[in-house]
């Protein structure tokens, strides 16, 4: 079996993939830290392409700072549109199949229907406007390409909304969460699963789709299920996005259509709730 190369392992998506495959017994991975993979190094990478001959590269390797990227906008394009574009030249050169993780906020989020693959992006922050330049890219380099577009992801592992809700609702009797975003919650290791079920079925249905759970909610309801979950006992305020400025603009809707993802990757995707309580199990099993 050829080789995966997973750039952005140490992330919480990376550690995801680690976790399934480990479930999976899948095998072929090879998991690189920044310092071992750096997709800006790209006399690095054409080592590592030439040491390995990888039929799939999966990136998770991002800059995600939201709200910093709006200062640091030269870094988050170099991270986000040129590190992808170096992965793309040598998947080209290889014949391996790129799978890169794209996010919601290449929307404005102004609608109120399920975004669909094919329509218009118009990013309101640095941070969709380079993810969206990383999707451009590509197809400039290689046409064996998968772009997966999620949104809100949590899991047991790294730092995340699950997570960070858990230890406020612990720390605080009350707090204010935006009740007027709405989008869908993923649990990564669903998406990793879709992942690694796209390279163990060699599906060679190429180009871009959405991928996040089933259902939509707010960030509001999603901290309120988060602590009836937990047992906590925290009283949580409804608020507005005006109420809690912050540097970046955020899709106030950015709800995904899932259709062609279930239709061509063959994966079934679990509806948001239900992976938030397999997360909450998991994480208190942990305890």
């Amino acid at each position: 079996m050829r080789t995966t190369l997973i750039f952005g392992a140490s992330g919480q998506l990376g550690q995801c993939l680690a976790h399934v495959a480990q479930e999976r017994g899948t095998s072929g991975l090879v998991f690189l830290s920044e310092a071992q993979g750096n997709i800006l190094d790209t006399e690095g990478l054409a080592a590592l392409f030439a040491q390995h001959r990888p039929a799939y590269a999966i990136n998770c390797a991002a800059y995600t700072a939201v709200d910093k990227a709006e200062d640091e906008v030269e870094l988050a394009r170099k991270i986000n549109r040129d590190g992808v574009e170096n992965l793309a030249r040598l998947c080209g050169d290889y014949g391996t199949v790129l799978i890169q993780i794209s996010t919601d906020f290449v929307f404005a989020g102004n609608g109120n229907l399920p975004l669909l693959e094919t329509d218009a992006t118009e990013p309101i922050s640095v941070y969709g406007l380079t993810k969206l330049e990383g999707e451009q890219v590509i197809a400039a380099h290689t046409d064996r390409f998968f772009i997966l577009r999620t949104s809100w992801l949590y899991s047991e592992y790294a730092n995340n909304f699950v997570k960070t809700m858990l230890k406020f609702g612990r720390e605080r009797e009350e707090l204010r969460v935006i009740w007027d975003q709405v989008g869908t919650p993923t649990y990564a290791i669903d998406l990793a699963g879709c992942i690694l079920t796209i390279i163990e079925t060699q599906n060679q249905q190429f180009g871009l789709y959405h991928y996040s759970n089933e259902g939509l909610t707010s960030w509001y309801d999603f901290a309120v299920a988060i602590f009836e979950l937990g047992g906590l006992p925290t009283r949580t305020v409804a608020i507005r996005t005006a109420e809690y400025p912050t540097k970046a603009t955020r899709p106030m809707y950015s709800v995904m259509d899932k259709t062609k993802a279930k239709a061509q990757l063959g994966v079934a995707i679990p509806h948001w709730q239900a992976s938030l309580r397999t997360c909450m199990e998991r994480l208190a099993a942990a305890q």
